[in-house]
């Protein structure tokens, strides 16, 4: 009970230090990271020992179908070719490279621990990326193949980890039996997670009708995907994934917007606790590693962790030229079709920050091997993929955005393909009013089309060029949020008369309805405006 008191206090603290990361526009991954390093030395906080066998099933179904419902098929699709590379390419040149760091620097690490290690720090965290690089106005394409990568590389990463782990604890390990299993493993997981992702599919398009159900279901489904793949020994991180695009593809035919509405507000809230638990429980934990580490000198642990971070980081950007420019090289299609420009592979370079999915694989390690003695290293390898998470979140995290105005990026904005999409609908629904509603009454189709051109009179004094991207002129966005800010001031004056009639004794349950009327109008009337 004492343990878990302190879980929720620390917790507690991490969304506070969210607050602040929002406030001053602070990364939160990175704050994250420095809370766990804050935690491991208040004195008194108890060294709290997690069951390994929980940990992938608690932290990465959830997270990972977060990032893949959060990634657009199509452009995933397009970019499929350099996503691929990365994922796996980099993945295994990546492990390769720490592998050989790590066997050659520590006399007693053998190649199959040196693999492990190599393995749980070379996949990048998909929620590390996206947070990092929002609102840095990185290419689309860009964005795409980060965060495509980080949902890929979890993959071949963790696939990798698995054989490692094999060989560390049966003692046997052969290249060819590893490369065909990988690629069943993988086909099979995909195959699963498709075949799930269209049982959901029909569950929720014919069956289910209540929302609160709904998001029940799409909380308990990437759990079933993982639980189903991995019961037959097959990727359950590629069900996972495969299963998040499959159905987030089509979750405008299946869900209602109550059901949209609440599932976004519930899966931000999980996974930002998810995200700050992994780092209380490592920060509980991290007492403990180091003095498990005691009997190496201090230089020495800290020459080892500077040494497997820099080889993490300087294995991306060798990887990213020939990566890069051979396709370019052999194929006129590419060279004709993916505009170029060197910039975006140092910023591809720049972005391989690691996070949640490298700490729990760390701690997923067994206490144990099958003859009772303890896991070789176990803690060695925490304090690595630790130094590995801080200094690649903190370092290139926090100089990213320096690195982009260095190479003078021109920021791009999504105002312009906004304003198109805002024009195409209203357009279109006038059109329907006049071909198909003409026979309505004569008031009521006035009003309702009045309300559709006033929006369409708005989105043409923007004045936005279709060619802007975000040179840092001076736009006419004035016109079309001057009206909406009018509105959001209007609802703060009903708010008020509200809470007036709550604290006379109207009824509760009346308030609330319009209050939740008012929420909503809000909310959208906010996510209407053009930011500047």
């Amino acid at each position: 009970m004492e343990n878990i008191t302190v879980i929720l206090m620390l917790l507690f603290g991490i969304a506070f230090m969210g607050l602040l990361s929002k406030r001053f526009n602070f990364p939160f991954p990175i704050v994250l990271v420095l809370s766990g390093v804050l935690i491991s030395i208040i004195p008194g906080l108890p060294v709290i020992a997690l069951d390994p066998e929980i940990v992938f099933i608690i932290f990465l179904p959830p997270l990972l179908y977060y990032g893949a419902w959060y990634t657009s098929w199509h452009d995933f699709k397009a970019a499929i070719r350099p996503i691929t590379l990365a994922a796996i390419g980099l993945v295994l040149f990546t492990t390769t490279a720490v592998a050989v760091a790590a066997h050659y620097l520590i006399a007693d690490m053998s190649w199959p621990l040196a693999f492990l290690i190599g393995a749980i720090v070379s996949p990048p965290d998909a929620v590390a990326a996206t947070s990092i690089t929002k609102g840095l106005g990185l290419q689309p394409r860009l964005i795409t193949i980060l965060e495509g990568e980080s949902l890929l590389n979890d993959a071949s990463g963790l696939i990798a980890y698995r054989y490692a782990l094999t060989a560390i604890t049966a003692g046997n390990f052969f290249f060819w039996q590893a490369s065909v299993s990988f690629l069943i493993m993988a086909t099979a997981g995909i195959a699963i997670g498709l075949a799930l992702g269209y049982a959901m599919y029909l569950i929720h398009k014919y069956f289910v009708c209540d929302p609160i159900i709904e998001v029940t279901l799409t909380f308990l489904t990437p759990f079933a995907a993982y639980l189903l793949a991995e019961h037959f020994h097959f990727s359950g991180v590629l069900a996972v994934v495969a299963t998040g695009l499959y159905l987030s593809f089509r979750s405008s035919k299946i869900f209602t917007h109550q059901s949209r509405m609440m599932a976004m507000s519930v899966w931000d809230v999980v996974v930002f606790i998810l995200n700050g638990l992994i780092f209380v429980l490592i920060g509980l934990q991290l007492r403990g590693v180091m003095a498990g580490i005691s009997e190496y000198s201090t230089t020495s642990l800290v020459i080892w962790g500077l040494l497997i971070s820099f080889i993490v980081i300087a294995v991306r950007f060798i990887w990213v030229v020939p990566a890069t420019l051979v396709p370019r090289m052999l194929s006129k299609k590419i060279r004709t079709k993916e505009p170029f420009d060197p910039r975006n592979m140092v910023v591809f370079g720049w972005a391989g920050m690691r996070g949640v999915v490298s700490m729990a694989a760390a701690l997923a390690l067994p206490l144990t091997l099958a003859d009772g003695t303890a896991f070789p290293h176990r803690n060695l390898i925490i304090y690595f993929t630790f130094c590995v998470i801080v200094s690649t979140l903190v370092l290139l995290g926090l100089t990213l955005p320096w690195l982009i105005r260095k190479l003078k990026i021109e920021p791009y904005s999504a105002y312009a393909e906004e304003y198109e999409v805002r024009n195409l609908v209203v357009s279109q629904t006038i059109t329907h009013i006049e071909d198909n509603l003409s026979l309505l009454q004569d008031e009521l189709l006035h009003n309702i089309k009045s309300k559709y051109e006033v929006k369409y009179n708005r989105l043409q004094k923007t004045e936005l060029p279709a060619n802007y991207f975000g040179k840092g002129e001076t736009l006419g966005t004035d016109i079309f949020n001057q009206f909406t800010k009018l509105q959001i001031d209007l609802i703060q004056v009903e708010r008020q008369k509200l809470e007036q009639l709550h604290l006379e004794g109207n009824n509760e349950e009346v308030l609330r309805k319009i209050e939740r009327e008012l929420d909503l109008e809000e909310t959208r009337l906010t996510m209407e405006m053009y930011n500047e």
